[in-house]
């Protein structure tokens, strides 16, 4: 396997850093967020039901699915990006663990 610069190293790890406070930041707004303001955001309704009700009981979990697997879907197109590719690299390493 090849060696990477410390430059490429540090930009898909500062890349990869971003996207995980992103999507962090987007589940405490939703789980956090909608309870702090749960005053105002009952007077929308969702679904037949307060908005705040809904975010609480199924909004959430729902959310944070979407969440998942977009976070694999950015994730991927990072890893293709700098030159990451699982599949060449079980091709190099035979199908074999390295141990360190």
């Amino acid at each position: 396997m090849k060696k990477v610069d410390k430059a490429t190293a540090d930009a898909y790890f500062k890349a990869r850093t971003r996207l995980i406070v992103i999507f962090l930041s987007i589940g405490f707004l939703v789980s956090f967020g909608v309870v702090a303001f749960a005053e105002f955001f009952s007077q929308f309704k969702f679904m037949g039901v307060e908005f705040h009700y809904y975010m609480g009981s199924q909004g959430a979990v729902v959310v944070f699915i979407i969440c998942l697997f977009l976070n694999a879907i950015l994730s991927d197109k990072i890893d293709k990006k700098f030159g990451i590719d699982d599949e060449a690299n079980s091709r190099i390493s035979g199908g074999k663990t390295a141990d360190h």
